[in-house]
């Protein structure tokens, strides 16, 4: 059993030797002009997107809505000729991205706008052929949700139709269907037409024009409609919302005044600069993006109230030196375990954005960035916001700084 002596003795890992004194306080107006220019040129990525690329951020199904669909050919093929493909069989302004996947090496991503076998222009043309074929008052009327693989045709109750003529002009306006059936009750006089699905369309189109059987398979089709789209995004940005404001709370009463806002700072600093990463790279931003960022504002705060409880802790200690000073103590102090655990988040999700597919080298990507940015702004955007406060609303020594902390002693 160790001694008392021993124990005292015992020495922990640090990557940083004690006794250092790094000149943080002294380059803080640097560092804050470099936050201030990213923050700066991360709002500013958004209208410059928008003008040049279409869109402030290059946002997925979740949010944008549309289908996404991976597919495997069988020879590896161009972008461009697959973009002409699917343009050629109806699906206009495709997105098309090639995986990288050692166990699937022709596997390509394409993201378009459709989200049904058939899009409402076409379902028009098909009420326009009926009409002509059955009789302008012999077609009641037809219906076809968006997202939807079915298309009801309601017929006048004295006209007679098989579902073998319904097919010939599905047929004639290139609409693919599984089968043609009465739907409800005899009276209405109603059919109901399932639709082949959106996966065997694509495929279909991608034969076609890119030689038989050049599609090996579709390994995966999701789909969202604009308005749940919407929705989403819309969620999303409320539970970002929430998040800071319960984060304000929660700093309310941690932190006297001088505390709180430096905090709050770090927070919207390390969300916007995130953000901006995304904007910057036109990388994708979907709902796994908006979970990265909460991930990263709750890191950023813990990281920032460790330094910020030193802080409060040496203020009532050091007596004797100006809150500067103190301050510049403090994160010395804490720099060691800051970039330890710092080190340990980025290198995980550095091997899940290296080896990593799909969403999850998405969440991995904004970690990085807010791995990064998180431990820059707990030392160099809520600690030089801190001293400001202290200096315009507080007296600068020590005595005064901790006389403040009363609310919430160390």
């Amino acid at each position: 059993m160790a001694t008392k002596e021993n124990k005292a003795h015992q020495k922990f890992f640090e990557l940083i030797k004690p006794n250092h004194d790094f000149n943080f306080v002294g380059r803080m107006n640097l560092f804050l002009g470099i936050s201030t220019f990213l923050v700066i040129l991360s709002i500013a990525m958004l209208p410059i997107n928008h003008f040049w690329r279409g869109h402030a951020l290059n946002t997925g199904i979740d949010f944008r809505g549309g289908t996404e669909v991976q597919v495997q050919f069988k020879n590896e093929q161009e972008p461009a000729k697959i973009r002409a493909a699917m343009a050629q069989g109806g699906f206009r302004d495709t997105e098309v991205v090639k995986v990288r996947n050692d166990q699937m090496p022709n596997l390509y991503f394409l993201r378009f706008g459709a989200v049904s076998p058939v899009s409402e222009q076409k379902v028009v043309l098909l009420e326009s052929a009926l009409r002509q074929r059955f009789g302008a008052d012999a077609v009641r009327k037809v219906d076809f949700s968006d997202g939807g693989d079915k298309i009801y045709v309601h017929f006048a109750q004295a006209k007679q139709v098989e579902p073998e003529q319904i097919a010939e002009v599905f047929k004639s306006q290139s609409v693919q269907n599984n089968s043609i059936e009465r739907f409800g009750r005899p009276e209405d006089n109603t059919y109901e037409v399932i639709l082949v699905g959106l996966a065997v369309e694509v495929k279909s189109a991608l034969d076609k024009n890119l030689g038989a059987d050049a599609v090996e398979a579709i390994r995966s089709a999701e789909s969202v409609g604009a308005k749940a789209g919407e929705e989403l995004r819309d969620d999303g940005i409320k539970s970002l919302l929430f998040a800071i404001v319960c984060i304000m709370v929660y700093i309310a009463v941690r932190f006297d005044f001088r505390y709180g806002p430096g905090t709050i700072a770090s927070l919207l600093h390390d969300a916007i600069l995130v953000m901006g990463a995304f904007a910057l790279l036109y990388k994708e931003f979907s709902l796994t993006t908006i979970a990265a960022i909460l991930t990263v504002i709750g890191y950023s705060m813990n990281d920032t109230i460790v330094v910020f409880d030193r802080i409060r802790e040496n203020a009532s200690r050091l007596r004797d030196k100006k809150f500067d000073r103190i301050v510049n103590i403090s994160i010395n102090e804490t720099l060691s375990r800051t970039i330890l655990t710092s080190a340990t988040v980025f290198f995980v999700t550095l091997a899940m954005n290296i080896w990593g597919t799909g969403v999850i080298r998405d969440f991995a990507f904004a970690m990085n960035v807010g791995v990064i940015v998180g431990t820059y702004s707990s030392i160099f955007v809520a600690a030089p916001i801190l001293i400001w406060l202290n200096r315009r609303f507080f007296a600068p020594t020590g005595k005064e700084a901790a006389r403040g902390n009363k609310k919430a002693p160390a």
